[in-house]
């Protein structure tokens, strides 16, 4: 068949509906996905869907497969990842699929992956595609049966169960009509918030804006309804419900690197000594927090299928990366989810005497640039990357290879590493005044300039 091999990426498969990802592929990676299943002695698997538009004929296609394949379905509808991952976990089967276009343009769709327990990435995410390939797909003499379980009550109950709040607070959620909707306003309310609601319908047109907390202009309209209804902070959520988005009443944006020192704090108070990890985007002021709060900060590659799976190797209470994805295995199961690190945030925030403008505004900050992207041909971002690893010399810092390069220096950061879903490399630079921002960013136009002088550079 005419597989569009593109679609088989480093974290998840993702592509557009109806081109690279069609109900006949999706078919066949649940056929794929279900004898995958069966060999690890996985006999039922769970299925939900976000709220885009092809969810449902391509939730029915995964399910079909998966049925031919022998496996027994259990479809819990429209919900937010998170809460596919709990039901894997609440129905005992570790295993299941979300049928996500996560932060992607409408036209988008996708899947993220669990098996016994583990979350699909890199080299198994290409066996699904060569199994494709080769036909080495299992027919059952008998399908699978199919059945459906509603799972939104009882995640919401499991989160109400165990966090509690010492007052009441003051909130704004966007959901940016993505299916958080559909379970985040009646969470916090239950914590005891009071929530104004932003664009908490599902709707997969996204007609306010994209469904994704990691860019400042998708904020733009939660900081408004904020200052607007006097909210003590307000919180956004991706498309899926996986990523969190933290502002604040004076407009400032809260990224997860520094959203990561409160949590870690929080979890270290109770677990002295334990594991954090976070991903190589971030600032070195965290790794710093988690030290001075007794805890043992660990760098690990971008990438939530990765973050899930040291997490898992190390018995880590608290994983974060920079896109939002924030990781509780403290009082939860490991697995990223936006939804419950608000409500973690929101307990966290009513214990402290200062308001929660006040604890956001004292902890440590740079002089940071977004992420900077130069696009490449499919395929030649990565040998750029190898590239710079193997030739690049910083002889004043200290060089991380486990995600592209990252050099940290007594003042600061800089990091290029090759996106893992788009053909393009990304830079991230941080220091703590303008003047060694820019020495840093010269360090590195140095060692970019010998291996590939004609790139033009967004520094």
């Amino acid at each position: 068949m005419n597989l569009a091999k593109e679609i088989f990426k480093a974290y998840d498969i993702r592509g557009v509906v109806d081109e690279g990802l069609n109900v006949e592929t999706v078919r066949l990676i649940g056929q794929a996905l279900g004898s995958m299943a069966q060999e690890a002695g996985v006999s039922s698997m769970v299925v939900g869907r976000d709220g885009r538009l092809s969810g449902p004929k391509l939730s029915e296609a995964l399910a079909q497969g998966m049925l031919d394949s022998g496996i027994d379905v259990i479809d819990i509808g429209m919900v937010p990842t998170p809460v596919l991952y709990f039901a894997t976990y609440e129905l005992g089967t570790g295993s299941g699929v979300e049928v996500t276009g996560s932060h992607n343009p409408p036209e988008y769709n996708g899947l993220k992956m669990m098996i016994d327990g583990t979350t699909l990435s890199g080299e198994t995410i290409q066996i699904i595609m060569q199994r494709i390939l080769d036909g080495d797909l299992k027919k059952a003499a008998k399908r699978g049966s199919l059945s459906t379980e509603p799972m939104l009550e009882r995640y919401a109950q499991r989160i109400l169960s165990d966090l509690k709040l010492e007052r009441p607070m003051k909130v704004v959620i966007d959901c940016g009509n993505g299916v958080a909707g559909a379970i985040a306003p009646q969470v916090y309310r239950g914590l005891g918030c009071e929530v104004t609601e932003l664009f908490c319908e599902v709707d997969g047109n996204f007609p306010n804006h994209h469904p994704d907390p990691s860019q400042s202009e998708n904020l733009v309209d939660l900081i408004k309804a904020v200052q607007d209804t006097g909210a003590e902070f307000g919180m956004a959520f991706d498309g899926d419900g996986d990523r969190l988005g933290v502002v604040t009443p004076d407009g400032s944006v809260i990224w997860p690197d520094r959203q990561m020192i409160l949590f870690a704090r929080d979890v270290l108070s109770r677990n002295p000594g334990a594991q954090i990890i976070y991903d190589v985007k971030c600032s070195r002021t965290l790794p710093v927090a988690i030290s001075e709060a007794g805890g043992e900060p660990l760098m690990w590659k971008t990438g939530h299928s990765f973050i899930k799976a040291k997490l898992k190797e190390t018995g880590a209470a608290l994983a974060g990366e920079m896109s939002g994805h924030l990781f509780f295995k403290e009082r939860w199961y490991g697995f990223d989810d936006g939804i419950y690190a608000g409500a973690r945030l929101c307990e966290l925030l009513s214990k402290l005497e200062q308001s929660p403008q006040d604890v956001f505004t004292a902890l440590p900050d740079t002089i940071n640039t977004p992420e900077l992207r130069i696009n490449f041909a499919e395929g030649e971002h990565y040998a750029f990357i190898e590239a710079l690893q193997a030739k690049a010399k910083f002889s004043d810092g200290q060089v991380y290879t486990i995600d592209g390069v990252r050099v940290d220096f007594d003042s600061g950061f800089g990091l290029v590493r090759a996106s893992n879903t788009t053909p393009m490399v990304i830079m991230r630079f941080e220091a703590d005044s303008q003047t060694q921002l820019e020495y840093i960013q010269e360090k590195f136009r140095e060692q970019i300039n010998k291996i590939a002088p004609a790139l033009v550079l967004p520094f």
